[in-house]
């Protein structure tokens, strides 16, 4: 029982990270919105903000899985949330672009190096058994941190301002890092502790022959993921307005297409240890795909709410599988190098996506495009994983 409370009570910190994280990124779109109405942004402006968020969490998820392999997941954990809190905080204060964007790049930082972290120590903490299924659960606190964010940027945003939302964003963070104080480190971290390995070496042995084919799924794997996922999600309030919805309305929508991520999260954790990693992925981002090609071609009220729905459950069940799968694919010793060097280079993708949708809205491309775009992405991804991903449900990690 002492087990079960254990990596419950491991899940709920973690998670709850995960959830300010989400509860941010959430925020954000709704932010940019706001933003463009009050400092009279262009849409290229509005696609940096997104941008430099991803540029801080490449850059994050880099340095901090490098770190997580040489000084412990728990204290990487602790770092990361910590600057992702002072930095949310300090830009509810910001009066410019330049001064957003630059707090903007810290938070990205600390958010893009926490989530492949988290995914790491919850990984190797929890039996074979059950593993995929936890992490999938992990991610489910996602879709509450989003959940959170709708609910906020409709009823706070709208009579008091984003700054409030930030606000709200920063302060309930500072407990979760109380709670991870007392946080036990990875047994099979503290294991290989003694092993003194360069970061080098670490970078080397990813991409040695063990590990280069899937080293190189999960890259493109995680790129196509992390574009289309902000290239779309970043944009759904402003797209909505786009296709004649007041800001107000677009809220409200997309408040009720966050709610589908749940059910999302919660049948990927429930078939990730009966269909096995390399399916359910496969499954749910060809859901995505097509869900993003039928949002970008709808014409009604109900056809939007009903497509956007279907991307929001596939999409972030993908996600769920995508962390569960990211950790299985190393040993302990450069476990955290790779699933940070894989996110990072994923987040190339989370700068171009935002970037391609300010551009081409400016350029006057239809929106029916810009999705068929991202719904070409989604499939190479999931072709990758067909035919370069290897199966590791109930597998135990070296």
């Amino acid at each position: 029982m002492s087990k079960d409370v254990s990596r419950n009570k491991l899940l709920w910190i973690a998670g709850l990270g995960w959830l300010f994280d989400a509860m941010d990124v959430g925020m954000l779109s709704f932010i940019i919105a706001a933003l463009q109405k009050e400092w009279n942004l262009t849409a290229e402006q509005m696609g940096w903000i997104g941008s430099i968020n991803s540029i801080g969490m490449a850059v994050g998820a880099l340095v901090f899985g490098l770190l997580a392999d040489r000084i412990g997941r728990k204290q990487v954990f602790i770092i990361t949330l910590l600057l992702f809190s002072i930095g949310s905080g300090l830009s509810a204060l910001a009066t410019t672009l330049t001064v957003f964007l630059i707090l903007r790049f810290f938070i990205g930082m600390g958010l893009g190096g926490e989530l492949p972290v988290a995914s790491t120590l919850v990984s190797e903490s929890v039996a074979a058994h059950e593993r995929g299924k936890v992490v999938v659960l992990l991610e489910s606190f996602w879709a509450g941190g989003w959940l959170l964010a709708a609910l906020i940027s409709f009823f706070v945003i709208p009579a008091y301002g984003w700054q409030m939302a930030l606000i709200l964003g920063a302060v309930p963070a500072l407990y979760a890092i109380y709670l991870r104080i007392n946080l036990p480190d990875s047994k099979k971290f503290m294991a290989t502790k003694t092993e003194r390995r360069s970061v080098w070496q670490n970078i080397a042995d990813v991409w040695a022959k063990p590990y280069a084919k899937q080293t190189t799924m999960l890259w493109i794997l995680w790129f196509s993921v992390v574009f289309s996922y902000y290239g779309m999600f970043l944009w759904l309030p402003s797209v909505m307005v786009m296709k004649g919805f007041s800001l107000i309305k677009s809220f409200e929508y997309v408040l009720i297409m966050t709610l589908a991520q749940l059910p999302g999260y919660f049948s990927v954790a429930w078939l990730i240890e009966r269909i096995g990693r390399k399916a359910v992925l496969i499954i749910y981002l060809t859901g995505t795909a097509l869900s993003a090609y039928f949002f970008g071609n709808a014409d009604s009220a109900a056809a939007l709410m009903t497509f956007g729905a279907l991307l929001s459950f596939f999409n972030l069940g993908a996600w769920g599988a995508l962390y569960a799968y990211t950790p299985e694919q190393y040993p302990t010793i450069i476990r955290a190098t790779g699933a940070g060097m894989a996110a990072s280079f994923g987040r190339i993708g989370g700068i171009l996506g935002p970037l391609l949708v300010g551009y081409l809205v400016a350029q006057k491309v239809a929106i029916t495009m810009i999705f068929a775009i991202f719904c070409i992405a989604i499939f190479i991804g999931a072709l990758a994983v067909l035919f370069l991903g290897k199966e590791t449900k109930q597998q135990e990690l070296a």
